[in-house]
C-alpha cells in the first residue's frame, strides 16, 4: 500500500477551504443547524486517524469525529447524563436497534474498514445510561458478500495476483465481521446477518407481503425493495416500517450508514464509468435487492434516482459515516493491488448524501489523479453527474433531508473539519 504524498501537494489538492480546515477546526459552534439557515449542508470531517493499535476496541479517530459533530449540535447519544457526545435531543437511545450497514461484497481495501465498525459498535455499547438494546451488521453483496473475510467479489481477486484467503481492511487483515460478532463483541448483544441467502444471484431473490413478519426477504415499494429479516436474539427488523413488536412497528430503530469511498468502473458506451464513484449514495445497492427486475435501471441509466428512492421511499440513514481510512481510486473498485489505494486517515460524516458524495469525489478521489481521474470530478463526469444529480433531484422532490435539500456545489457545503491529533488530547479527561 502507497504511503502519503508531501504534505504541500495534499494541501494543493484539497484547496484553500480545505488546506485551512485540515490544519484545524473550522466551523466552531455554526454546525448544520446554521448552515441549514441558508441552505447549506454540513459535511464533517476527521484527518489524522490515528491507526489503531489492537490494545482497545475504540477508534480514536472516530471518537474524535463524534465529538467535532457534538459541539457543533449534534449529539449522538441520547441521554440527560453529562456526556461529551450525550443530549436530551442526542440520536442513540439506550433501547434502540442499531442497524449498521457496511461494505463486505469486496476484499482487502474495497471494503469497509473493521477496526472503524469494531470502534463505532464499541461506541455504541459504552452508552451512558447502558446499553439495553442491540446491533446489527448487515450488508447485501447480491450474491457475492461474506462476513468471513473472503468473499467471491465478482471472482476479481485471483486474475489481480491477490493472496487468497481472509483479507479485510484493517490493521490486522484477518478481523472480519465474524470475529467481531463471535470473539471481540462475544456476550454482548451485537449480531450480524447477510442478505446473500436471500438474493443468491441477480435473478433470484426471495420477496414477502405485507403482511408477512416471519420470513426473512424483501418487499418491494415502487421500483426498489428493501429487507426485512428477524436477528439471532429475535429482532424482527423491517427496514420501512421499524422494529415488528407481534401487534405493531417500534420506532426504536436507527440506521447508520457506513461506506468506503472508493471508484467506480463499469458501465457502457453511454455511461463509461458506471457511477463514478462508490459512496454514500450508491452504498444503498447493498440493501435493494437486484433480484426485483430493475437492475438494469441501476447500471446505469437511473443509478441516482435509483439511489435517492431507497433514501425517499424506503428511510434514510440517520447519519452516514464515510471509510476514507484507505480509498481505491484507480484501476478498479477491489482495493487491490496496493498501488492502486491511497491511506489519507481521514473520516467524513453528515446527513446528505448527495454532499457527502460530491464532496468526497471532488476534494479526496479526484486530487489523486490515476487512470479513472476523470470520472471523479462531479461538476464534468456525465456518470457521476447522472449519480448525484439524480438523487439530489429525487430527494427534493420528497421534502429532502430533515426538511432541507440536499445540495452540490462547493458553494452549497459547509466543511466543518479537525484533526485528531488535537482532539485527543481532549479525550483524554474522559477516560476515553
Amino acid at each position: 500500500m502507497e504511503g502519503k504524498p508531501a504534505r504541500r501537494d495534499f494541501l494543493k489538492g484539497l484547496g484553500a477551504a480545505g488546506a485551512a480546515a485540515y490544519l484545524g477546526l473550522q466551523g466552531g459552534s455554526r454546525g448544520h443547524r446554521a448552515a441549514a439557515a441558508n441552505g447549506q449542508s454540513a459535511v464533517f470531517r476527521m484527518t489524522r486517524c490515528p491507526i489503531p493499535s489492537g490494545t482497545t476496541d475504540a477508534h480514536a479517530g472516530l471518537d474524535a469525529l463524534l465529538e467535532l459533530m457534538a459541539v457543533n449540535g449534534y449529539k449522538f447519544f441520547k441521554t440527560t447524563q453529562d456526556h461529551p457526545l450525550g443530549g436530551a435531543d442526542g440520536l442513540i437511545d439506550k433501547g434502540d436497534v442499531v442497524l449498521i450497514k457496511i461494505n463486505c461484497q469486496w476484499k482487502f481495501c474495497g471494503a469497509t474498514n473493521t477496526d472503524l465498525l469494531r470502534g463505532l459498535v464499541y461506541r455504541i455499547l459504552s452508552h451512558p445510561d447502558g446499553f439495553a438494546g442491540e446491533v446489527v451488521i448487515f450488508e447485501n453483496g447480491q450474491g457475492q458478500g461474506a462476513f468471513n473475510g473472503d468473499p467471491r467479489a465478482w471472482n476479481t481477486y485471483p486474475g489481480l495476483g491477490a493472496p487468497a484467503g481472509v483479507h479485510v481492511n484493517a490493521e490486522d487483515d484477518t478481523l472480519t465481521v465474524d470475529r467481531l460478532v463471535t470473539q471481540v463483541f462475544a456476550g454482548s448483544p451485537v449480531t450480524s446477518f447477510l442478505l446473500d441467502p436471500l438474493n443468491p444471484d441477480q435473478n433470484t431473490g426471495v420477496f414477502i407481503g405485507p403482511d408477512d413478519h416471519t420470513t426473512n426477504g424483501f418487499r418491494k415499494i415502487s421500483d426498489v425493495s428493501y429487507p426485512c429479516f428477524t436477528t439471532s436474539r429475535g429482532t424482527r427488523i423491517e427496514l420501512k416500517e421499524g422494529i415488528w413488536t407481534g401487534s405493531g412497528h417500534a420506532s426504536n430503530l436507527k440506521f447508520i450508514n457506513m461506506p468506503v469511498l472508493k471508484t467506480h468502473s463499469g458501465g457502457d458506451s453511454t455511461y463509461p464509468g458506471g457511477t463514478g464513484i462508490t459512496g454514500v449514495l450508491k452504498h444503498m445497492y447493498g440493501v435493494v435487492s437486484m433480484a426485483d427486475g430493475n437492475r438494469s435501471l441501476r447500471h446505469y441509466s437511473q443509478s441516482g434516482s435509483q439511489c435517492g428512492k431507497m433514501w425517499t421511499l424506503v428511510r434514510a440513514p440517520d447519519l452516514n459515516i464515510v471509510d476514507c481510512i484507505w480509498v481505491a481510486y484507480q484501476t478498479r473498485h477491489a482495493g487491490y493491488p496496493p498501488s492502486t489505494t491511497y491511506r489519507y486517515d481521514m473520516l467524513l460524516a453528515g446527513f446528505d448524501p448527495v454532499a457527502l458524495d460530491y464532496w468526497g469525489s471532488k476534494h479526496l478521489l479526484y486530487p489523486l489523479g490515476g487512470d479513472r481521474q476523470r470520472y471523479h470530478d462531479p461538476d464534468n463526469d456525465p456518470s457521476l453527474i447522472n449519480l448525484i444529480r439524480g438523487a439530489r433531484d429525487v430527494i427534493n422532490a420528497a421534502g429532502g433531508i430533515k426538511g432541507q435539500p440536499a445540495v452540490m456545489g462547493d458553494e452549497n457545503i459547509l466543511l466543518i473539519s479537525a484533526s485528531s491529533t488535537v482532539a485527543a488530547k481532549r479525550w483524554q479527561k474522559y477516560g476515553f
